[in-house]
C-alpha cells in the first residue's frame, strides 16, 4: 500500500469533512441542523468507500483524483468560481435554517436526497468507465477515447452526474435560496466543457470524430 497516498488521502478527506461541517453549523448556529448531517453523510460516507475501493483496485485513478491543481489559465478562474459559489451557498443555507426564511418541506429535502445519491452512483459508473479522469483538464500520457457506455451517450458524462449532484445540495440543506445560488454553476461547468474540448481537440487524437459521433455534451438530445 501506498502511505503517501493514503495520508493524502485522509488528510483531504478529513479536511473536507471540517470545513464543509464550519460552513454549515456554525452559520446555523446549532447541531441541530439536521439537513446538514444529512448532506454531510451521503456525501463522506459513499466517498469514503469509494476511496478504499480505489486505495485497493486503482490507486493511480485516486491519486489523479485527489490532483486538483489546474495548469490551464482558465479552468483556475473556472475553480475559483466555483469555490465562491459552493461557500456562498453552503453559508446561506445555514442561515436559511437559523431564521427560517424559506425552508422546504422534509419530504422534498429526502427526494433531493435520494437524487444525490442516484447522481452519486452514476459517477461512480463513470469512474469505472474511465481511468483517465482527472480532476483536472489535460491530455495524459497514452490517454484514449473512451467512446462506450455512458460515454456513448454523452461526452461529458461525470459533469452530468456532477451537476445534478451540485443542484441537489442545496435542497438535501432544505435551502432554495442556496439553489438559486447554485444554478450559477450551469454557465462555469459550461466554460469548464467548452476550455476542455479546446484542449482534447488539440492533444487527444481521435477527439474530433468522437464529437461527430457523440453529439451531446451533458444531455442526450438537448445540449
Amino acid at each position: 500500500m501506498d502511505k503517501d497516498l493514503l495520508i493524502k488521502a485522509l488528510t483531504k478527506f478529513l479536511l473536507g469533512v471540517i470545513v464543509l461541517g464550519l460552513l454549515l453549523f456554525f452559520p446555523a448556529g446549532s447541531l441541530h441542523y439536521w439537513q446538514g448531517w444529512l448532506l454531510m453523510g451521503i456525501l463522506f460516507v459513499p466517498m469514503a468507500v469509494v476511496g478504499i475501493v480505489m486505495m485497493a483496485k486503482n490507486p493511480e485513478l485516486l491519486r489523479k483524483r485527489l490532483n486538483a491543481k489546474e495548469k490551464e489559465a482558465e479552468q483556475k478562474s473556472v475553480v475559483a468560481m466555483s469555490g465562491l459559489l459552493f461557500v456562498t451557498a453552503f453559508v446561506l443555507a445555514g442561515l436559511n435554517w437559523r431564521f427560517c426564511w424559506w425552508v422546504l418541506p422534509n419530504w422534498m429535502v429526502w427526494m433531493a436526497a435520494g437524487l444525490f445519491i442516484a447522481s452519486y452512483l452514476l459517477y461512480v459508473e463513470v469512474m469505472r468507465e474511465n481511468t483517465y479522469l482527472s480532476r483536472t483538464v489535460e491530455v495524459q500520457d497514452n490517454q484514449e477515447v473512451i467512446d462506450t457506455g455512458l460515454y456513448g451517450i454523452v461526452r461529458h458524462p461525470m459533469y452530468m452526474a456532477t451537476t445534478v449532484m451540485f443542484l441537489t445540495m442545496p435542497l438535501v440543506l432544505g435551502s432554495p435560496i442556496s439553489f438559486l445560488i447554485m444554478l450559477g454553476y450551469i454557465p462555469v461547468i459550461a466554460k469548464r466543457i467548452a476550455n476542455e474540448e479546446e484542449v482534447l481537440e488539440k492533444g487527444l487524437e481521435g477527439y474530433q470524430d468522437y464529437k461527430k459521433k457523440v453529439r451531446y455534451k451533458m444531455i442526450p438530445f438537448l445540449w
